[in-house]
């Protein structure tokens, strides 16, 4: 058995090399030196790639994989399952909420019950605000009654998957990536393992309310037609109300010759024009994403690839971003 562990890393500076201590510690627990540690740089404006450099030259299971610039964490860890060797494959953070250390129960858990997919299902969550708590719980449990995928609730993509998995993600072709929900939508056997999520090693969240929004309406969007539906029940909803205001008014005028209300009916149709607006931008945000997909353009660009084991840098760096179109 050959491991690979797939990082995405964006200014990650100050923890990661207490987290390749950690991780190397729990990967040769599990398969000696069988493995590789693929770090990937998403566009770090600190020290990262620094570090990721260094801890290439001393360690040999270190593969440094640096994109062109910034295309966000989905993408980031996409652009790492593209370049693993291995029959396993842990998706893994670098902030070290996610204990290393779980990677050999896991894989336990996954032999006995011959898993395709063994996911951490978050117990608990130390270090974060009680409004991150309950924003997550709700956006959960709001994507699960919204699709038709059964992706479950409280967890993240630290996950431990058969090579087969990771490499139907790969070739998903969808630039707007929900990876958790693309991994549930593949089906095979899936199972939870639960575990307390710690605190953050060091730094600050990279994940801030703006990009929280922008992720969760990425998983809305690319997994559940039912925004547009609900458009739907409501333009009917409403035409249905101006109808009978409409016929109201009609009468009125027939019975007394002047129609009454003409406030109220001023301020349905500024609703109406308001709801509109907003229909429109939302079939927008679905015409734009399709438009963005219909450019074919690469998922991401890998501008530097190397390991104390691979020498052919630019071969395997051009090879991988041809394989990413």
């Amino acid at each position: 058995m050959f491991l690979s562990i797939v990082v995405p890393c964006c200014n990650e500076e100050e923890g990661l090399r207490e987290f390749h201590r950690q991780m190397t510690v729990a990967a040769r627990k599990l398969c000696g030196e069988k493995f590789e540690l693929i770090l990937v740089d998403d566009g770090s404006t600190d020290n990262t790639w620094k570090v990721i450099n260094e801890l290439s030259a001393k360690d040999f299971n270190v593969v440094a994989v640096r994109l062109a610039r910034n295309h966000g964490h989905q993408l980031a860890l996409t652009a790492g399952l593209s370049t693993v060797r291995g029959d396993l494959v842990l998706v893994i953070d670098a902030d070290l909420q996610d204990p290393p250390e779980l990677l050999t129960p896991m894989y336990d858990l996954m032999v006995r019950e011959e898993a395709d997919v063994v996911y951490g299902l978050r117990r608990s969550r130390a270090g974060e605000s009680r409004f991150k708590k309950k924003s997550a719980e709700a956006f959960y449990r709001l994507l699960a009654n919204l699709t038709r995928v059964n992706i479950p609730v409280d967890t993240g993509d630290f996950r431990l998957m058969s090579r087969r998995i990771s490499d139907q993600v790969v070739q998903m072709p969808e630039h707007d990536r929900f990876i958790r929900g693309m991994v549930a939508w593949l089906g095979f056997k899936q199972v939870a393992y639960e575990y307390d999520r710690n605190a953050r090693y060091a730094g600050t969240t990279k994940y801030p309310l703006i990009k929280m929004i922008g992720f969760a309406t990425d998983a809305l969007i690319s997994f559940s037609m039912l925004p547009l539906r609900i458009a739907t029940y409501i333009g009917a909803l409403l035409t249905t109300i101006l109808t009978f205001v409409g016929a109201g008014a009609v009468i009125s005028w027939i019975l007394s010759g002047t129609v009454p209300g003409w406030t109220s009916l001023t301020l349905l149709v500024v609703m109406i024009s308001s709801v509109q607006l907003l229909v429109l931008g939302l079939i927008g945000e679905y015409v734009g994403r399709t438009y963005i997909q219909s450019k074919n353009r690469p998922l991401f660009m890998i501008s530097h690839i190397h390991s104390r084991v691979s020498s052919d840098v630019e071969e395997q760096a051009q090879l991988v971003n041809e394989s990413s179109r």
